[in-house]
């Protein structure tokens, strides 16, 4: 899912462990990371296929480009992400 907080773009991964909190936006062409595919840890930006992993924000391709990651949680219904520091 995609959420703005603060002002920024950021992706929410639900995966079978636990949440994820990634840039929302692809460093490559800017593409809307949060309308890509995940697939287990790996979110695809749906522009020109670069994928992430949401766990550390590292390239697949390229392990040097890398996206900001963000702490976050569950608490109740709210999703709680800290876009102030990158985890």
């Amino acid at each position: 899912m995609e959420a703005i907080v603060d002002g920024r773009r950021v992706a929410v991964c639900n995966t079978s462990d636990r949440l994820h909190a990634i840039d929302g936006t692809c460093p490559h062409a800017g593409g809307p990371l949060a309308h890509g595919a995940l697939h287990e840890y790996m979110l695809v930006c749906p522009y020109h296929a670069w994928e992430f992993d949401c766990r550390t924000g590292e390239n697949d391709f390229y392990p040097n480009v890398k996206v900001d990651t963000f702490a976050v949680k569950a608490d109740g219904d709210d999703i709680l992400v800290d876009v102030s520091a990158s985890a």
